[in-house]
Order: structure tokens, then C-alpha cells, then sequence
């Protein structure tokens, strides 16, 4: 009699097991990007972005896999991956990590990545680069980068009086523009065709 008992409860565990394993099941919706927002215009070498996309794709990689894919690591993670892919529309970290996510498949974390005050001091330094050398892209990346450095750093009294500065003037980060580009219309001619 015992081990009919035995077996019931092995069976249980098992199929608890399974119900826990459905319940880890996460939906990513990948970012829509397109050709990107930036263009040759950008002031960043072809080398920096394709490092900023790395450090980026990397970043929102830890942060998915520390918080086992919970839905506000997912939605920053969307939102870094869509900016990686922005800068360089063909990187290979962020293009893996979506194509990863959109499978159900949590990514390892990645011990090499920039710290997060570390990654948000570089993207900080590098938005006041930006912004002085003006222009529209690099003043919208410069918001961004802001934004991002107070986000990822809220310790870093700097990136956060600027990122709180910059939104009481300039208001948040528009970020559905860069995770859900909408596609022109058949008729409708493409940005770079446009008079």
C-alpha cells in the first residue's frame, strides 16, 4: 500500500512541477525598429555605437536573467534592445537576446558586462559629449543616454539632477517611438524620400 502512495506522490510532484514550469512561460514582444532613427548624422563612430549596442544588449541581458524574465525587466529590456538596434540595426547581442526572449528562453547572465553605475557613468559622460556637439540626433540620444544613466544609477546624483532637469523642460523619453516604429504606408514615401 505504501508504495501506491509512493507513486501518487510522485506523480503530484511531477505534474506540480510542470504546472510551475508553464507558469515561468514569459511573452516578449519584440521591438519594432525598422531602418532605425539614426543615421551617418549621429556623432559616434560606426565602432562606438556597435560598443554602446554590446554594452546596452548586455545590460538588459542581466537584468532579464536577475529578475528570471519578470515583466519589468522584459519591458526595459525591450526598451534597451530596441535602442542597441537603433544604433546598430544588425547587433548581434541585441538580435540574439530578442530572438532568445521570443522563444521563451531566459538568457544566462553575463559576468563580463559593465556594473550598472559603471555602464550608466559612460553613458552619462558620453550624453554631455553629445549635446555639445549638437544636432538632432545627438541631442536625442543625449536625452536618452541621460535618462537611461539616472535609471540605471539613481546613486549618481549628476545623471539624476540632469535626467530631472531635462524632463521638467523637455519632458520623458517618447520611448514607444523608438520600441514601436510604425512602417509608412504603401504609398507613402520613405523618411529618406521625403522633401
Amino acid at each position: 500500500m505504501n508504495v501506491r502512495w509512493q507513486v501518487v506522490a510522485c506523480l503530484l510532484s511531477i505534474s506540480v512541477a510542470g504546472a510551475a514550469d508553464e507558469k515561468a512561460k514569459f511573452e516578449w514582444k519584440p521591438p519594432a525598429v525598422g531602418a532605425g532613427i539614426f543615421t551617418d548624422q549621429l556623432g559616434m563612430l560606426d565602432r562606438e555605437r556597435e560598443e554602446y549596442a554590446n554594452n546596452l544588449a548586455g545590460y538588459a541581458s542581466n537584468r532579464i536573467a536577475a529578475a528570471r524574465a519578470s515583466a519589468a525587466s522584459l519591458n526595459e529590456g525591450r526598451r534597451l534592445v530596441a535602442l542597441a538596434l537603433h544604433l546598430v540595426p544588425r547587433n548581434r547581442k541585441a538580435l540574439v537576446l530578442s530572438f532568445q526572449l521570443s522563444r521563451g528562453v531566459v538568457p544566462e547572465a553575463d559576468p563580463d558586462n559593465f556594473r550598472p553605475d559603471v555602464l550608466a557613468g559612460l553613458l552619462f559622460t558620453r550624453a554631455q559629449v553629445l549635446k555639445e556637439q549638437g544636432g538632432v540626433e545627438n541631442l536625442l540620444l543625449a536625452k536618452i543616454f541621460t535618462e537611461l544613466a539616472a535609471e540605471m544609477d539613481p546613486k549618481n546624483d549628476d545623471a539624476v539632477y540632469a535626467s530631472e532637469l531635462q524632463r521638467l523642460d523637455q519632458g520623458a523619453v517618447d520611448w514607444s517611438a523608438l520600441t514601436d516604429v510604425k512602417k509608412p504606408a504603401a504609398d507613402e514615401p520613405e523618411a529618406d524620400d521625403r522633401p
